[in-house]
């Protein structure tokens, strides 16, 4: 298991980590949340223990980010405020548990034990096309058994590719899929994005574009053929 701890109390959380680490989990630190992004946008948490009280970037529009992902990791708040107010608001924002500080720390890895049997048990299936291995659950994706480091926003689309197990997608669709509800339709992010993400994937190139149409995953053996 791996958790991304999420707080600028440095003392506090580095004895989080290595508490965690005792208990055969590992563990990363983000002491705000522009970090937290850039972590996120790179591995594969399976919980996410956030602070709500960030400089910076709040806590809470993290918590958002993770929620609007569709594939990101369960979240743990923290928070010092425990009045039944901040403990709705918190869930409202798409937080699965809260705990206020002071806590204990033995509750706290009970909760993230919890947290992360509750997501294996609805764990979605892995997709495998033209060479290609991607798990939702893990957040991984290999190439011919190759691991490929992706951002957040080249695995949401190499997804929704991937499921549509060959078949055409156009870019609005994956701008639909991909993206929030605030994504400007006029914006050239899907192309930048999945020419960014074919270079990741490496030669000979998986994603076709298909003139007029949009994109496709292609099995170069088969388009040699």
């Amino acid at each position: 298991m791996r958790v991304l701890i999420v707080e600028d109390e440095s003392v506090m959380a580095e004895a989080v980590r290595d508490g965690l680490r005792l208990e055969a989990i590992a563990a990363d630190i983000a002491p705000d949340g522009e970090s937290a992004r850039a972590a996120l946008d790179v591995n594969a948490y399976d919980v996410v223990v956030l602070d709500r009280d960030l400089p910076g970037i709040p806590g809470d529009d993290v918590a958002e980010e993770i929620v609007r992902s569709g594939s990101g990791p369960p979240i743990l708040m923290l928070t010092a405020a425990d009045r039944i107010d901040d403990k709705v608001s918190g869930f409202r924002l798409g937080a699965d548990d809260y705990l206020t500080k002071p806590f204990e720390f033995q509750e706290l890895v009970l909760r993230i034990r919890a947290l992360y049997r509750r997501r294996a048990s609805r764990r979605p299936p892995v997709h495998e096309l033209a060479g290609l291995r991607l798990d939702p659950f893990r957040r991984e994706v290999y190439r011919d058994g190759r691991y490929i480091a992706l951002t957040r926003k080249q695995f949401a689309v190499l997804e929704v590719l991937m499921s549509a197990a060959g078949g055409v997608v156009s870019a609005e669709e994956l701008l639909e899929q991909a993206w929030d509800e605030n994504a400007n339709p006029f914006t050239n992010a899907v192309r930048i994005t999945v020419s960014g993400l074919r270079k990741r994937l490496g030669e000979p190139w998986l994603i076709a574009t298909v003139p007029g149409a949009g994109y496709r995953i292609e099995d170069p053996a088969h388009a040699r053929e």
